[in-house]
């Protein structure tokens, strides 16, 4: 089987490793990948978001299945585009892919199907604006309706802070927002819940916690993710059924009773107040950095798990994991979230990798035989292990090997877990 697997980051790495562990696959092609996924698998510089040129190359190298990393493709059509080639395809359609390209549609859905979120009101202008500052209390979030690449999102503790950062929304800081929406801030403990869905059913694909700020102490802009863990000791068996009953199942009846079935990785972004869960977001793909620690502790054949899906058979398959702990440290360029370099040559050659220990790259990419830094997170090195604390610690002694004077990164990954013991 001939797999290609769409993206360049770390969760594209991460899926592309696993993905090579399977006996079912014959060549992956990365498209366009990265320095990482250039070792396992066969890299195109291929633009995904030109679907002609792609349906080329998928031709030409005689791909079975495509597996859509990032949500941009997904948000602009290209499962559509596949399915009506007749390309075998994982991943939500274009309309369905709206629960992450339009945050305004995910609250209207949440609206009519009474499911769990925060207060909230969608703004097309200034004064709609300060009318919800007049009716709501501070801290308030500000969000960017359309995809901004994990930075479109705000919490406000002044009304100087809601304007300033709705009115850069509104001036086009975030291309594919020309709107936004205000809620309410939930003070609870945030925590990510993974779905893969068929037509028919869907299956449990692991349970991590994020850092999106970019300081330590969950201080400074938010960013794409600075580190994760995986699994979320705060669920529990109570608590998924609320979060299956309350929130995912109205969800993918809302979607199969417009006529568009969700397929395809399903992200809950999930808020706990009082062991009750929230929605805060709903993303259309596996999250980053949080894949780089489900893939690993996963031990059934993924390809397996895809064909299941593809056979709307999910409910067939059992899914087994490691009883490993995974966290993830993310080595970020000086400067990210804002201005960042790119192109400084990075050194991997001290390090030597156990069976529990990886490095999935995230903005990398070869240049003269050199490695080098081509974005602002760069790196995620990943270890699997008994306890958060050990795990940690080994990825200090990994980090500390790595020869690459122009990154940063958090120490206090998993600061909540680790803090409890």
């Amino acid at each position: 089987m001939n797999i290609a697997l769409i993206g360049s980051g770390g969760r594209e790495h991460a899926i592309c490793q696993k993905l090579s562990d399977s006996k079912l696959v014959n060549k992956i092609y990365c498209i366009p990948g990265n320095a990482g996924t250039r070792k396992i698998a066969n890299n195109l510089n291929i633009d995904s978001l030109n679907f002609k040129k792609l349906l080329i190359a998928i031709k030409f190298y005689k791909i079975d299945l495509v597996v859509v990393g990032p949500e941009l493709p997904l948000v602009k059509g290209i499962v559509d585009f596949l399915r009506s080639n007749k390309i075998k395809v994982i991943g939500p359609n274009k309309y369905a892919a709206r629960l992450e390209g339009s945050k305004a549609f995910m609250k209207a859905l949440c609206k009519k199907y009474n499911i769990p979120t925060a207060k909230f009101k969608v703004c097309k202008n200034e004064k709609g604006v300060k009318k919800f500052l007049a009716q709501n209390i501070l801290p308030i979030v500000v969000k960017a309706d359309g995809l901004a690449a994990g930075k479109g999102v705000a919490i406000c503790y002044s009304k100087k802070e809601v304007e300033k950062f709705s009115k850069e929304i509104f001036l086009g800081k975030f291309k594919n927002s020309k709107k936004l929406v205000l809620e309410e801030f939930l003070k609870g403990e945030e925590v990510s819940y993974f779905l893969l869905v068929d037509k028919k059913n869907y299956t449990f694909i692991g349970s991590a916690q994020d850092h999106k700020r970019v300081g330590e102490n969950e201080k400074g802009p938010n960013t794409g993710g600075m580190g994760a863990y995986s699994p979320a000791p705060i669920i529990n068996k109570n608590l998924e059924k609320k979060i299956l009953n309350r929130i995912v199942k109205p969800t993918l009846y809302a979607l199969k009773a417009k006529k568009n079935p969700y397929t395809g990785f399903l992200y809950v972004g999930l808020m706990i107040k009082n062991n009750n869960p929230y929605l805060i977001e709903y993303n259309v793909r596996m999250g980053d950095p949080e894949c780089q620690v489900i893939m690993p502790r996963l031990k059934t054949d993924l390809v397996k798990i895809f064909n299941a899906a593809l056979e709307n058979k999910l409910n067939k398959i059992k899914i087994k994991w490691s009883k490993n702990k995974c966290m993830t440290t993310v080595l970020c360029a000086k400067g990210y979230p804002g201005v960042y370099k790119i192109n400084n040559i990075i050194d991997l050659k001290k390090i030597k990798l156990s069976s529990k220990s990886f490095i999935f790259h995230a903005g990398t990419k070869f240049i003269e035989n050199s490695l080098v830094s081509n974005g602002g997170r760069v790196l995620n090195v990943v270890v699997l292990g008994s306890t958060f604390l050990k795990i940690r610690n080994k990825i200090f002694t990994i980090i500390k090997k790595i020869n690459w004077k122009y990154g940063f990164f958090r120490r206090d990954i998993g600061w909540r877990v680790i803090k409890s013991k």
